[in-house]
């Protein structure tokens, strides 16, 4: 059996990486995961009390990632407030990884909120087979209350729609991509071939 050689490189103070590591999957996600008591300690959060403690919620295995990708890019499109809540709370029931669903959340900041939900409202019209109305945007509330009057139909079914597709998507990219990294790793090791 050949020996593989080991280069440590220090992440942060409680990890180090090593080049033997790299591929597998649950140490990149790890990298990028905030802390599992940060999260438990934010604010918003508070109101699922005992249900954070749960140790399944902080698992990195292909199921929980996987699952934390459809619930994190389903709430990603949803045209309202507190998406980071949503996404925990549907995490918590589907028992996937809370961090990584409150993370891709954020898909959808500020910046990409306006070209995301214009599209999801052109691909709405387009299922609908309403044409798309021209409008000038202006920020006011009565600008907001007379536009959406007119066109909360097709940007819902929009909204829906690229959260149904983007989420199935990312589940089986992600299921996809541990599967080919594990059988990757494996077929470099030969011990572990069957």
């Amino acid at each position: 059996m050949t020996r593989q050689k080991r280069l440590y490189y220090p992440v942060n103070n409680r990890c180090t990486l090593t080049i033997a590591t790299i591929t597998m999957p649950r140490k990149f996600f790890q990298r990028f995961l905030p802390h599992p008591q940060t999260i438990k300690e934010n604010k918003s959060l508070t109101i699922f009390g005992s249900w954070l403690h749960e140790p399944n919620l902080w698992h990195l295995n292909r199921r929980s990632v996987a699952g934390a990708f459809a619930v994190g890019l389903f709430c990603a499109w949803m045209p309202v407030p507190f998406q980071m809540v949503l996404a925990a709370g549907a995490a918590i029931w589907i028992r996937t990884n809370l961090p990584l669903s409150i993370v891709l959340v954020w898909i959808s900041n500020p910046l990409t909120i306006p070209p995301m939900f214009y599209f999801a409202y052109l691909v709405g019209t387009w299922i609908i087979g309403q044409p798309p109305t021209d409008f000038s945007f202006e920020l006011t509330f009565d600008w907001l209350l007379n536009e959406l009057s007119s066109s909360w139909q097709p940007f819902l079914v929009g909204c829906f729609t690229m959260a149904s597709i983007s989420s199935l998507v990312g589940y089986f990219a992600i299921d996809g991509f541990w599967r080919y990294s594990v059988v990757n790793r494996r077929s470099k090791k030969p011990h572990l071939k069957k």
